[in-house]
């Protein structure tokens, strides 16, 4: 993956920037992600956050791992006051209003970011499984999809369709999780 993604799928009520590098001078405003500042010290992505009904501030959000097969990046959320800042796979919910509050998905890593307008929800895939987040926050999580690695295929109304490897048979398997409630169909 070249560079950090940015995808504003989702209506939002902010501006956000990442940057290359820390700024020189840091702002008043400045939160750490999570707060523990060791997992900072393996790297960090810096993102300046311009909330539309706040004073702006600086995120800095713990590097998880340094591969380009992981996402890094920010997203919309369904919550218009919600940015997700995704780095090296360790992904954040961030309330742009009250950048104190945060949520650390529990997914490390996460393999794929998904923005799934219709059902307004966002998608974070894992090794296992998917875990939703809505407007009113996490959503539901599925059961096991797969033993390792999780493929999405495609989002089909209210239902998802993806395949994963299955230790047993050894083959991939075909998968439908309806977006709603996050209950495997097939």
């Amino acid at each position: 993956m070249n560079g950090p993604v940015v995808d504003l799928t989702f209506p939002h009520a902010w501006e956000a920037e990442v940057l290359s590098t820390r700024p020189l001078i840091l702002p008043s405003r400045h939160f750490v992600y999570p707060t523990q500042v060791e997992e900072v010290e393996r790297g960090a992505m810096e993102v300046m956050v311009r909330p539309n009904h706040a004073p702006e501030f600086l995120a800095t959000c713990a590097l998880g791992f340094r591969d380009p097969a992981v996402p890094s990046g920010i997203w919309s959320a369904p919550r218009p006051e919600d940015l997700c800042a995704v780095s090296g796979g360790y992904a954040y919910i961030l309330h742009t209003g009250a950048p104190e509050r945060f949520t650390m998905i529990p997914y490390r890593p996460v393999l794929q970011m998904l923005p799934a307008l219709e059902a307004r929800l966002l998608l974070f895939v894992g090794h296992r499984g998917i875990l939703a987040w809505g407007a009113d926050g996490h959503a539901w999580e599925s059961d096991k999809l797969s033993d390792e690695g999780v493929m999405i295929t495609g989002i089909d109304g209210t239902l998802l369709h993806g395949s994963g490897w299955n230790m047993f048979t050894d083959k991939e398997t075909a998968f439908a999780v309806d977006l709603q409630t996050g209950r495997r169909m097939a």
